[in-house]
């Protein structure tokens, strides 16, 4: 008698963007082997479009970049990737842009952007909703799509939509990507006080998603954040109001259309990010760390600025150097082993800083972190004027030497910075920092120094930043920008900066912190308030809070519960799930990119789960 057909199986996958799409590649290209022939039926729920989901849908600006060059991002797997399944190729954003996704950009009105360009994020939006198509067609399932929300998840496995509709299911993917989260204290006096006194208060958020109408033409604004955010918070209120610009003998002037505010924009460091790199070097690319190894850190405790700090140090300067001697040996006074020989970047004494001053001679070629990171470190500038001539020399000194590849350390530093990247999330998976080292250490300062150096704007966004300040739009604030109210007025003032600015409007331009304890998303709340999934509140040593931490799963991306038992039916993928890789769902060709690893062990998994019983034993009897 043949043996009866299993009934179909059901998964539900809540959140509908790159992340599902990349592992549903993976689901399917792993089935023929696990899947046992089981009928399938998939449900993704997002109130946002399959393919791009919130943050790369359709529906935004298309003054709007990515911050990743088109020939830097794929969602299909290579010959690079180490994973257990097989490799399907498949077009990178550049190879797509210049075959099939031609004619589909034309049809949106896009130009197809070169290799080397900066996309609009509506050139992504239009990639993903094809390779959207594309999974969904070699999927060995059925698949539906739900535009709404999910709002419950019951401990029988249904998943409650907003309109009420459930799902029964077999299995659940929580792929949510960035989550919204309730209002800080701090934002929530800060938003009391400026209705109060009549003010506009913006607090950080997702840009693209901010209401910007109560930024009134013409008036003065007070910003306070320099990066990604600020670049769009820039663009939507001068380009997206009209204005526009034109370009003569090199040089960018802005033509305001009379809409827009004036933006007063300082920060921490008081100058923006640095600007990407314009050039690609062969045979550069991240390699594996020599000092910061997880030999190095061993399986204990870790104190951040003891043990981990000096040799992230190391790391970063002997990118530098290695580089700078190799390709650059004119700018040198002695050979690389001899150099290397006296290598301690460590050394507070004066002798490494010695031996680089007789062996580097320019101190534009030399590598000092600390100088990196904080460029207005100790300066004091008597009035506005002064400061924002120095801050113009500044953005136009590091967009000529980003755009150099004689500065090639430069791009050696960015590779490291990857691969460091990498190493410390394993030791933040594995527990290894504690809680305070890991929020105030790695998330804020250390993160910062990696999106500041690795993570800023086009070299056009920075042309453009220097063209809205000729004319007016944008001025200067400075380093550690404070923000009060007083007298009915937002004042701000930087201890760099004599003086003050007075303003009716204050941004924040960042994105807030990643807080699962605050997520205003009521289907994570009410998980995590039944103890079907788990998250830590952090503590820092003197017992203040540092608030919430990640979603807790174990090292398969299933999710554990409040009591520490495991869910083997729930999977968690994303920026706040701990130990979750390439949070973007997309990572660089020909980079093993972690995120697709990932996706393919858990592709595996699920598939293993789903799999008739008498595969199943099949398997475990092979």
């Amino acid at each position: 008698m043949r043996p009866r057909k299993a009934p179909p199986a059901t998964v539900v996958f809540v959140g509908g963007g790159p992340r599902t799409v990349g592992l549903l590649e993976r689901f399917a290209a792993n089935a023929d082997e696990l899947l046992g022939g089981r009928d399938v039926h998939i449900h993704v729920v997002d109130p946002y479009p399959a393919g791009g989901g919130r943050i790369w849908r359709r529906e935004q600006s298309r003054l709007l970049w990515m911050n990743s060059m088109t020939s830097d991002v794929t969602i299909f797997t290579d010959e690079s990737v180490e994973c257990e399944g097989p490799v399907v190729p498949g077009p990178d954003l550049a190879t797509w842009v210049a075959g099939e996704g031609a004619v589909i950009l034309e049809k949106a009105g896009l130009e197809p952007p070169g290799p080397m360009d900066f996309p609009p994020r509506l050139v992504q939006a239009e990639y993903l909703a094809w390779v959207w198509e594309r999974v969904v067609r070699e999927l060995p399932a059925t698949v539906s799509t739900h535009r709404e929300r999910a709002v419950e998840v019951t401990a029988d496995r249904r998943v409650i939509l907003e309109s009420g509709t459930e799902l029964a299911a077999d299995a659940v993917v929580l792929a949510l990507g960035y989550l919204d989260r309730l209002p800080t204290a701090s934002e929530s006096a800060w938003a009391a006080q400026a209705a109060d006194a009549g003010l506009t208060y913006v607090p950080p958020g997702y840009t693209a998603d901010v209401d910007l109408d109560g930024l009134w033409p013409r008036a003065p604004v007070i910003v306070r954040g320099f990066g990604q955010a600020f670049v769009d918070l820039m663009v939507l209120l001068t380009e997206g109001r009209g204005g526009w610009y034109d370009e003569c003998d090199g040089l960018l002037t802005y033509r305001p259309s009379g809409d827009e505010p004036i933006l007063y924009v300082g920060s921490r460091r008081g100058v923006p990010y640095h600007a990407k790199l314009g050039y690609t070097v062969a045979g550069t690319k991240p390699v594996p760390t020599r000092y910061l190894t997880k030999e190095a850190l061993g399986d204990g405790p870790l104190d951040f600025d003891r043990d981990v700090l000096p040799l992230i140090e190391k790391e970063l300067a002997y990118a530098h150097y290695k580089q700078l001697f190799a390709a650059h040996p004119e700018r040198v006074r002695m050979p690389w082993e001899e150099f290397a020989k006296g290598f301690d970047p460590g050394d507070t004494a004066g002798g490494w800083a010695g031996q680089v001053g007789s062996a580097v001679p320019d101190p534009g070629d030399r590598f000092v972190r600390g100088a990196v990171d904080r460029p207005l470190g100790g300066l004091f500038f008597e009035g506005p004027e002064g400061f924002e001539r120095y801050l113009v020399e500044l953005i136009e000194d590091d967009l000529l030497r980003r755009s150099d590849p004689s500065y090639s350390a430069d791009l050696a530093v960015f590779n490291a910075l990857l691969s460091i990247y990498s190493v410390l999330s394993r030791a933040i998976t594995d527990g290894q920092l504690s809680d305070e080292d890991r929020v105030r250490k790695v998330e804020s300062e250390w993160h910062g120094f990696f999106s500041f150096v690795a993570s800023g704007p086009p070299p056009r966004r920075l042309e453009e930043l220097l063209a809205l300040h000729r004319a007016g739009i944008v001025r200067f604030a400075g380093p550690e920008l404070d923000v009060a109210i007083d007298n009915d007025e937002f004042v701000a003032r930087s201890p760099g900066v004599a003086g003050e600015i007075r303003a009716s409007a204050f941004v924040e331009a960042r994105l807030p912190r990643p807080d699962v304890l605050a997520a205003s998303d009521p289907l994570l709340r009410g998980l995590l308030d039944s103890g079907a999934l788990a998250a830590d509140e952090l503590f820092a040593s003197d017992g203040s809070s540092l608030g919430g931490g990640q979603l807790k799963a174990d090292s398969r991306s299933r999710a554990i519960r409040a009591d520490g038992s495991v869910d083997p039916a729930l999977f968690l993928l994303g920026p706040s799930v701990s130990g979750s890789a390439g949070s973007s769902g997309f990572s660089r060709p020909h980079f093993n990119g972690p995120g697709f690893r990932q996706n393919d062990a858990v592709a595996r998994d699920l598939l293993t789960l789903l799999a008739p019983t008498v595969r199943k034993e099949e398997r475990h009897a092979s």
